[in-house]
């Protein structure tokens, strides 16, 4: 897909949601608890998507290479 596709399917989509916000204050109480779950799905997804980045910023840093200031402990079998 190139970018200006890419663009025109995002901008395609906006206008979607637009549409559909502005719709939204004659909906029937049916079609705003559907959309807002769906919302809050997408909400979701973005604030978990970007607690795990940051958290493996905070161990690894952006470059991929273990933080050498943290300390890996290795877990042992154990005896029974």
């Amino acid at each position: 897909m190139s970018s200006e596709s890419f663009l025109k399917e995002v901008q395609a989509i906006g206008e979607k949601f637009l549409l559909k916000l502005q719709k939204l204050p004659k909906a029937e109480p049916v079609e705003i608890v559907s959309f807002c779950v769906v919302l809050l799905f997408i909400v979701t997804v973005l604030v978990l998507t970007i607690i795990a980045c940051s958290c493996c910023c905070s161990c690894c840093g952006c470059d991929g290479r273990p933080d050498p200031r943290r300390k890996s402990s290795q877990v042992s079998p154990a005896a029974h």
